[in-house]
């Protein structure tokens, strides 16, 4: 079934799942996605975006084969222009039946970028294609761009965005960025139901998350550890309770907050051992001291 972005995000926001998107640069890439989509009876979308068809595969030609394959498949396939920011390049691809063309003017000025979307989204529905837009940025991962916060979208104005545009899906700046993270991951320890305090400088666990996160094996890689060891990548792991470290040898522990026993709350916690420092030290009690000099605070859920 060849379908716009719009019909299958609608039904996968009633029904409650997610939907992958996939860029492919060639037909071989295209048919082995569209097959698996077919084996785990799921939705897909086929991404493509400008650079790679100068670079790769031509949009005039992939978009007939696509819609071929999709009309044969057993599965909603839809095929999206990825990130078009050139107002020639997104008009091509509608001309060349792609069912979905995303325009990306997330790095202009709120109303710029309100023009520029209403206008895409207008002729994208005449046409009887969805148009995705972008709001905030999805920087780059060696630029810092995760932890800056002026390029993560402002709820509010997503929301005026959606209404004056007429957009049909919206990406999103929430704090990731492409590329491999150069320096480190934050997070919780454990997930899903974690509970903690902060007094007399020290962090106490109050209930532990059902789900732990320091796992040997997981069901698909977003970071590849050893790829950054070989590469002598830079890159600290940093938990609410512990700081780790990637080296040569493997994960090592560096810090633990005050409050934290190592054996209980971190290593039987970890379905591995990691490497501890011999040079082991505590994190800055300053950190567990609720609204002190970092502004740290604990959010009632």
């Amino acid at each position: 079934m060849y379908v716009s972005m719009k019909d299958m995000l609608l039904h996968a926001h009633h029904n409650n799942y997610a939907v992958m998107a996939i860029n492919c640069v060639n037909m071989e890439q295209v048919k082995a996605v569209i097959e698996s989509a077919e084996e785990e009876k799921s939705a897909v979308i086929i991404n493509i975006s400008p650079r790679q068809m100068k670079a790769h595969g031509y949009g005039y030609i992939m978009a007939p084969l696509i819609e071929n394959l999709a009309k044969r498949a057993s599965v909603p396939v839809a095929f999206n222009l990825d990130h078009g920011a050139n107002f020639e390049d997104i008009t091509a691809a509608m001309q060349y039946g792609f069912s979905s063309v995303m325009i990306d003017s997330s790095s202009y000025e709120f109303e710029e970028n309100v023009r520029r979307t209403q206008q895409i989204a207008s002729l994208a529905h005449g046409m009887g294609l969805s148009c995705e837009a972008e709001l905030g940025h999805v920087g780059q991962a060696a630029q810092a761009d995760d932890s800056n916060v002026d390029l993560y979208t402002n709820v509010k104005q997503a929301k005026e965005f959606v209404e004056r545009t007429n957009c049909d899906c919206l990406a999103v700046a929430i704090g990731t960025a492409h590329g491999a993270y150069p320096k480190g991951m934050i997070g919780t320890f454990t997930a899903s139901g974690a509970k903690y305090e902060f007094k007399d400088g020290k962090l106490n666990i109050l209930q532990e998350g059902k789900i732990r996160k320091m796992v040997r094996n997981v069901a698909q890689l977003s970071f590849n550890g050893p790829m950054a060891r070989k590469k002598g990548q830079e890159v600290m792991i940093v938990t609410e309770r512990a700081v780790f470290e990637l080296c040569k040898e493997g994960v090592k522990l560096i810090e633990i907050a005050p409050g934290i026993d190592l054996h209980t709350q971190i290593l039987d916690m970890m379905d591995f051992k990691p490497i501890i420092s011999e040079e082991l030290r505590e994190m800055d009690a300053s950190l567990f001291i609720q609204n002190g000099p970092f502004g740290l605070q604990l959010k009632e859920k």
